[in-house]
């Protein structure tokens, strides 16, 4: 209670005229936050640019999964996230896995994060590991210790040895849910789905969007729950993206050739451009300060 205290006391300082001085980021004043706001479950404004109300934390250990890096404290998300996790984890056993190993979600109030992810904000993203469990039993220290298994080669053209059929499996099903509205994988990752693709997998492939990174692990993007007012709905849809296609198109060939290139040629440093972790509470949606000051 002394640190909601304290943060409710450093937000009301940023009232105007009262007199603030060096205002915070809304990344360091959510990130003190160690539990959920005592209010109804709401995603709020987008997923890049939000925070959460009435958060649910995933167990720590379930019977098909385990959340990893505990110490993060991500664990956290709206009601339709957990109860998405604990389902395509059991629906993993299908495919010959244990279950899950969950990456980060979101943090007790979600928000913009002071390290690693600019999304995350609304709880409604996850990250799921690539590595199919060996046991469902790692202590804490383990799962603190342990890497994900990698699935594509170093040039990122292609998937490596350790992309099975059953992790292609795992993420038609992760993509087929109706709860989904994009999940994203490195690129390479796209392009094996895409060569065994056919014509009626249009509907979900075309959720698997390449973006950089994303080597180790997918990252599942809920919609906005029913009757979620105050979340934004990312826009453009993946239909618009993909025009009513797979995405097994030129856009999907551009991250293995062009993208490629501008990073082995890298523009001249410009004026850095302020992002999530830089903005401060004025710059969320207002009723983000009323998740971050209730009890």
């Amino acid at each position: 209670m002394r640190v909601l205290a304290g943060l409710a006391a450093a937000v009301l300082a940023l009232v105007p005229g009262a007199g603030a001085m060096a205002e915070p980021t809304a990344a360091s004043l959510f990130s003190k936050v160690p539990v959920p706001s005592d209010q109804p479950s709401e995603p709020i404004g987008g997923y890049s640019r939000g925070c959460g109300a009435g958060m649910v934390q995933l167990p720590e250990t379930g019977p098909t999964w385990q959340a990893m890096r505990l110490s993060r404290n991500r664990n956290w998300g709206q009601p339709s996230l957990v109860s998405y996790i604990e389902d395509l984890s059991a629906a993993a056993t299908r495919v010959g896995w244990r279950g899950l190993y969950v990456g980060d979600m979101a943090q007790p109030r979600g928000g913009p994060s002071p390290s690693g992810h600019l999304s995350h904000q609304t709880g409604l993203d996850v990250d799921i590991w690539y590595t199919p469990p060996p046991s469902l039993d790692l202590t804490a220290k383990q799962r603190e210790k342990l890497t994900a298994m990698i699935v594509r080669t170093d040039d990122q053209l292609s998937v490596n040895r350790n992309w099975t059929p059953s992790h292609a499996a795992l993420l038609q099903m992760a993509a087929s849910d109706p709860r989904v509205d994009r999940i994203f994988v490195a690129a390479a990752v796209k392009i094996a789905m895409c060569q065994t693709a056919t014509a009626a997998d249009t509907g979900w492939l075309q959720k698997i969007r390449p973006i950089y990174g994303h080597h180790d692990h997918f990252h599942v993007r809920l919609k906005c729950p029913p009757g979620a007012t105050l979340c934004q709905t990312q826009t453009p849809s993946v239909s618009e993206i993909s025009n009513g296609g797979s995405g097994c198109d030129d856009s999907l060939t551009w991250w293995v050739t062009t993208y490629l290139e501008e990073l082995k040629h890298p523009k001249p440093p410009g004026k850095k451009q302020r992002g999530p972790r830089d903005y401060v509470m004025a710059e969320l949606p207002k009723a983000c300060v009323g998740v971050l000051t209730s009890p």
